[in-house]
């Protein structure tokens, strides 16, 4: 299979920059008999940050970048003068990106908004020159601070895909045709299983020029979050979409079934995904007459708002726009 640009996962090395030592110099003029202690600062060390950028999508400029090292700070010298600070290495990361420690997986922090900074490893402090240290009592200090070391350690990336809207459901449910009906987004399209093989994002254009973002997540098999079909690959995405769009198409054998699959595998892999909004739409439904969809209302689970849909006829697509959007402005 052909390497795909979508990266949503690395393990980075990284290393920030030493601290420079301060410098234990005397001045040294002519007639100028007791040229006190002149040495200056140390620089600071260069530090690793982590910088959201709403235009990036994907981890995969860190896939072939895994060593960030930061520059060291300069010693400093005489007349006071301080060493100059090593540069902060500034990596551009997609919003919704976690940094963990990759030996703890504990994590760091994350990245949520554009222009928000994220200090993996700070860099070391210069050291102190020995003109700080000149007292009534010690006139000539021929000592300086060294500079702080440096720090180093491995990092987990993680991308969790930011929208508004999470297409969810069973592989061939016709998540991506929806998609690429109601947004610019070209997902590929297949009448077979696991056609998605990466999430696709699309903005749907809605009334009076507004709009939100709809994530098309690869397709749920029963038994996902322990690993089976594309496994707990791609579940993580759907933890940062605010609504649950329920996918399941009008010639499934058991709508109810269905639902209650895909939302045991949700539950399994994070029960706090049941505090979200959700929705159900049956597709595929440019096959059923009006007396054919009565019939099906009494299959479909309560406690949801539902509609029927076709993504080929786009019979209903309008009514489904105005669900998400009423449920994503509801307070």
């Amino acid at each position: 299979m052909a390497s795909s640009n979508f990266v949503d996962y690395v393990k980075i090395f990284a290393r920030s920059g030493k601290g420079g030592a301060g410098s234990a110099h005397f001045r040294r003029e002519k007639f100028v008999a007791f040229g006190g202690p002149d040495g200056g600062d140390g620089g600071k060390g260069g530090s690793i940050v982590l910088r959201g950028n709403s235009q990036f999508w994907t981890l995969i400029h860190l896939k072939y970048k895994r060593h960030l090292f930061a520059e060291d700070g300069q010693s400093g010298s005489g007349a006071r003068s301080s060493g100059r600070d090593g540069k902060d290495i500034v990596v551009d990361v997609p919003l919704g990106t976690i940094a963990r420690d990759a030996e703890t997986r504990e994590i760091i922090g994350e990245v949520t908004e554009d222009g928000q900074q994220l200090v993996l490893l700070k860099g070391g402090r210069g050291g102190l020159g020995n003109w700080h240290f000149k007292s009534s009592t010690n006139q000539a200090p021929r000592y300086a601070q060294p500079g702080e070391p440096m720090q180093e350690g491995a990092f987990i990336l993680e991308l969790k895909i930011l929208a508004d809207v999470g297409l969810v459901g069973f592989p061939n449910a016709g998540k991506s045709t929806l998609l690429s009906v109601v947004s610019a987004a070209k997902p590929k399209i297949a009448n077979y299983a696991f056609t998605t093989l990466e999430p696709n994002l699309g903005i749907v254009e809605y009334r009076d020029h507004m709009s939100f973002v709809m994530a098309d997540i690869p397709g749920i098999i029963e038994g996902a979050h322990e690993g089976r079909g594309l496994g707990t690959r791609f579940l993580r995405h759907i933890e940062r979409n605010s609504i649950l769009l329920f996918l399941i198409p009008a010639d499934s054998d058991d709508i109810r079934g269905e639902y209650e699959i895909l939302l045991n595998e949700l539950t399994q892999y994070n029960p706090e995904l049941l505090d979200k909004s959700r929705l159900l739409a049956i597709s595929k439904s440019d096959m059923l007459d009006e007396e054919m969809m009565r019939q099906m209302r009494s299959e479909i689970p309560e406690g949801i708002p539902s509609v029927f849909i076709s993504s080929v006829s786009g019979y209903n697509i309008p009514v489904l726009k105005d669900m998400i959007w009423e449920e994503l402005h509801k307070e």
